[in-house]
């Protein structure tokens, strides 16, 4: 027997998105999606209409400390934005299918970029933590075990069956991200590179991050891909930054240890920063149905 088409029909987000549409006139063009400690984007819009997650139809709930689980309309400089304050994660138990239902909903409000922002761990021994890294691609580890948000029946009404990822990341709007922090300083800290997504919710051992470093990646965390994967299927255009939060431990000798306190305090430290790097992509983006 062929699987049922994934809980994530295009009918039960559409009713969602329906009920959305039905509270506030914002008719967004840019989705937004708040790593934690940076839900401070979110409060950057103008004429907030804001719902708690608990009260929108099918919509998951946020249980991490950090991700406050509201859903904000509003304005970004004159652009219509929605934004996420609080994700959805493997490791709160949620089936994949239910974390990236978000991005269906955006892509059912009409939006046509998404912005995601994540807090990850440092694997590049260059990177600094409170630096901010522009995501050039990523990889993903719970998609090589067949963890992927497009598993089961495909929607054609979504996106293709197989749909091409060595795109996923939008290569214009990375650059006006260089552009953009150059302009306001920012160089010193704005790196690029490659994400890697665990599950979580442990932080990763030494031997995991010394491979995850030599397979490619500059940066570890438990978000993001997963969200990507399925925003692309949908045909939005996507660009995606880490703030890097603490340096992955390498050594056997460190003291050092990861934990989630030390995320928050280093998004909240460079959270300005980073809210003025997405307030000004937002204005100097190119949209489909707008004049700009």
């Amino acid at each position: 027997n062929y699987p049922a088409v994934q809980k994530n029909s295009i009918d039960d987000c559409k009713a969602t998105a329906d009920w959305l549409l039905a509270q506030t006139s914002v008719r967004p063009v840019v989705g937004i999606v708040c790593g934690s400690g940076m839900g401070g984007l979110a409060d950057m819009l103008k004429d907030q209409v804001a719902f708690n997650y608990k009260d929108i139809p099918n919509f998951p709930q946020s249980t991490v400390h950090g991700h406050a689980g509201r859903l904000v309309f509003g304005t970004l400089k004159g652009r219509p934005c929605v934004c996420m304050q609080g994700r959805f994660h493997l490791y709160e138990g949620y089936a994949i299918q239910k974390i990236t239902l978000p991005m269906r909903i955006f892509s059912l409000l009409g939006v046509e970029t998404v912005i995601l922002t994540n807090a990850a761990g440092g694997l590049n021994q260059d990177f600094k933590v409170g630096d901010i890294m522009i995501m050039k691609d990523h990889i993903n580890m719970p998609g090589f075990a067949g963890n992927n948000p497009l598993a089961g029946a495909n929607d054609d009404r979504f996106g293709v069956r197989f749909p091409c990822m060595s795109d996923a990341y939008d290569r214009e709007l990375q650059q006006l991200a260089v552009d953009v922090g150059q302009e306001l300083g920012y160089g010193d800290f704005l790196r690029e590179g490659v994400y890697c997504v665990l599950g979580g919710p442990s932080f990763e051992t030494i031997a995991e991050c010394r491979m995850l470093h030599k397979l490619g990646a500059d940066a570890v965390g438990m978000s993001t891909a997963h969200e990507v994967i399925a925003a692309r299927h949908c045909g939005m255009r996507v660009f995606a930054l880490s703030l890097i939060t603490n340096k992955a431990v390498m050594d056997y000798d460190s003291e050092e240890k990861a934990n989630h306190e030390e995320v928050l305090e280093t998004g909240q430290h460079r959270a300005i920063q980073l809210e003025k790097l997405v307030s000004t992509m937002v204005t100097r983006m190119e949209y489909n149905n707008t004049n700009a």
